[in-house]
């Protein structure tokens, strides 16, 4: 089973953008826990992170002429706006889980929406670094259940 963790804009910070918010763990970590989860799940788990908007719709496509199992994404700010984003992850045939770090309903009013919501299987978020693995644990799950007879 392969599963692509895609990041979006400024998420190379974690760990220096806003402690506060994001706590102090960084990017790196939460790749390596993602891997050492993957492992135990029977998931291969490739990270991926850009910021450029660009980069993330062909890696996207990328993922696609894969046929990957599934896509964790946490796109930060672009969750809120980027069509192009989400346009490209309506192509991909496997579930799409939406990850955040932060509870995006419960901070500024323009992070409350998301152009993703109604192409992900759903949405994990408020729960710091946990959220990426309960995201994980989520896609496969998702996956094995789709190969079910």
């Amino acid at each position: 089973m392969k599963i692509l963790v895609l990041n979006g804009i400024n998420l190379n910070m974690f760990g220096k953008r806003d402690p506060a918010q994001y706590g102090t763990v960084t990017l790196a970590e939460i790749d390596a826990d993602l891997i050492v989860l993957g492992k135990e799940l029977g998931a291969e788990v490739e990270s991926f992170q850009t910021n450029a908007e660009g980069e993330m719709c062909q890696r996207i496509h990328q993922a696609f002429a894969d046929q990957v199992d599934a896509v964790l994404i946490n796109a930060g700010a672009w969750t809120h706006y980027s069509y192009g984003i989400r346009d490209a992850l309506a192509i991909l045939q496997c579930p799409i889980v939406e990850v955040h770090m932060s509870n995006i309903h419960a901070r500024e009013a323009f992070r409350h929406g998301s152009v993703f919501s109604e192409i992900v299987k759903g949405q994990i978020c408020g729960f710091g670094a946990d959220s990426y693995l309960l995201a994980l644990r989520a896609a496969v799950s998702a996956v094995r259940a789709a190969k079910k007879p």
